[in-house]
């Protein structure tokens, strides 16, 4: 009897659980730029290495078309071991002609070429399933293929952690979006607006939208907007400016330098801790938003107290007593990590995690209180701190990561 492609798959999900023998020693999921920096490094030490996710995901389907990086060059490169990946090499590759400011396409089509480069073996499909199975972990795609590792790496991003205010709950999802969302800048195109927000998302939403064509609003419980560098000339005193700010430019004068040493920032208490992460990543624009958002409503110290769908509009409720009709609600709002909403690990396993308010509580080489379960990047800023935010934290987790494997490669979980 000839067997079907579901009978073959469930065949293979069956070897790999009964197999004693590991397929690889690390999957990765998560093709982003945390993902492909440690299989960059962790493939540089020698190990068998898989990476599951589509690459450059977020960026290129979640982020507004237009958007400009926040981030300075400098701290815009994925990581790998010789350091010959940059942007300024892939730049120079494609004949592109680089720019003070980083459009999102540049910096996807970077990704990619990163990928193709260090990952070309990279498997797309999506990972369903994480469980547990003795020492070992057991990988299960969406197409029902699975395979057994020593260790997982989860580098998937904030994606799923988006903060939506319980205000909006009532909304359908056509008057309500949130900005991580991926919704493309066009569906606006003529609409009235509400931006709710006063983060660097919310604001270059705001110019993205005005510029094209949306009627906007920016509706920000802040007294005032805040905005990022708007004291330049600390940047240049030479020798002292070295000593207050890091290249990544992660954080005001001080704290940017103390956050770019995360190995020191995992050892001070956790709540000194996270006094410095929350200062270094308090909601603010980046100063080339401000003549753009000139002709924008702004209106700052309003909240939204109540929100109702009004038909195809959307009628506002402000603390001040007035109201607003929109067409569509945008929630600049950021995201708060919380591991369990990674819904492709298993509800046992997450169970297992130690975590600190969402945030797994990592210690050396990112390993969670699940021995052979790390995680990188964002879910990993409240012990390392702010600097794993952001693309600039790549270099230092790769290198961390990779270290402690290959040191413990030897080593049953």
């Amino acid at each position: 009897m000839r067997t079907t492609s579901n009978d073959t798959l469930q065949d293979s999900a069956r070897r790999a659980k009964d197999s004693s023998s590991p397929d690889y020693d690390v999957a990765i999921i998560g093709a982003g730029p945390y993902g492909l920096s440690a299989a960059a490094y962790l493939k540089g030490k020698g190990l068998g290495v898989r990476v599951f996710g589509q690459p450059m995901d977020f960026w290129a389907n979640q982020m507004p078309a237009g958007m400009l990086l926040r981030s300075p060059r400098a701290a815009s490169n994925l990581a790998d071991p010789r350091s010959a990946l940059t942007l300024d090499a892939y730049e120079s590759a494609v004949a592109a002609k680089p720019a003070a400011r980083v459009p999102l396409e540049t910096f996807v089509s970077y990704g990619r070429w990163f990928q193709r480069q260090c990952v070309p073996d990279l498997d797309t499909t999506l990972v369903s399933h994480v469980e547990r199975d003795g020492p070992t972990f057991i990988v299960t795609t969406q197409k029902g293929s699975a395979l057994r590792v020593r260790r997982i790496v989860i580098a998937a991003g904030i994606g799923p952690f988006q903060r939506r205010p319980d205000v909006f709950a009532s909304l359908a999802p056509q008057q309500v979006s949130h900005c991580y969302e991926g919704r493309k800048v066009a569906e606006f195109a003529g609409k009235r607006v509400a931006i709710i927000g006063a983060g660097q998302s919310a604001l270059e939403w705001a110019a993205i939208l005005h510029e094209a064509g949306s009627n906007v609003e920016v509706i920000a419980a802040r007294p005032a907007l805040r905005w990022i560098g708007m004291h330049p000339r600390l940047h240049h005193l030479g020798p002292l400016s070295t000593m207050m700010y890091s290249k990544y430019d992660v954080g005001p004068a001080g704290i940017s330098r103390l956050v770019a040493a995360p190995k020191l920032v995992s050892y001070i208490p956790l709540p000194l801790r996270d006094r410095i992460r929350t200062r270094a990543v308090r909601s603010a624009g980046s100063p080339w938003l401000i003549p753009r958002l000139a002709a924008v409503k702004v209106s700052v110290g309003r909240r939204v107290r109540k929100a109702v769908g009004v038909g195809d509009e959307v009628q506002l409720n402000l603390d001040d007593g007035s109201d607003r009709r929109v067409d569509h609600v945008l929630m600049g709002t950021g995201y708060e990590v919380d591991i369990s909403r990674y819904g492709f690990l298993s509800a046992d396993l997450t169970a297992q995690v130690r975590c600190l308010n969402g945030y797994p509580d990592l210690g050396a080489g990112f390993t969670s209180s699940v021995p052979g379960l790390h995680f990188i990047g964002g879910a990993a800023a409240r012990s390392f701190g702010p600097l794993l935010y952001f693309v600039a934290g790549t270099k230092f987790a790769s290198e961390e990561l990779a270290a402690y494997i290959h040191r413990n490669r030897g080593i049953s979980q």
